[in-house]
């Protein structure tokens, strides 16, 4: 599982810098969405892959804490979500302001030459 988990990762991260790379707007975006996606999956991965887990050690069980999955992983990565949802929108907003203003949606607002 862990082997599927890092290609996982590896290929979100590779498709997002690649995106990185594009010279329209809405590509970059794309980009910067997957890489975010990229590393809360790394940080996700990082509390332990575990199935069937519980997230909090109870202490009156006298439980070993090797058992049970790490939850601050889970809260930096939902927080990671919001995060990465609302800076999206605005990139989006920049982005329309933009292509508004100069009537292209290249990163440089320049038209290659053909």
């Amino acid at each position: 599982m862990e082997i599927i988990y890092a290609v996982a990762v590896g290929i979100l991260a590779g498709s997002g810098v690649w995106l990185l790379l594009r010279p329209r707007t809405f590509q970059l975006i794309m980009g910067l969405s997957l890489l975010g996606y990229a590393v809360n999956l790394f940080i996700f991965g990082m509390g332990r892959l575990a199935v069937g887990k519980a997230p909090i050690i109870d202490s009156q069980l006298g439980a070993d804490p090797a058992r049970y999955a790490d939850p601050v992983p889970q809260a930096l990565v939902l927080t990671a979500i919001v995060i990465g949802f609302a800076t999206t929108a605005l990139f989006l907003v920049v982005l329309l302001g933009s292509r508004g203003l100069t009537g292209t949606d290249h990163v440089d607002g320049e038209e290659p030459d053909q």
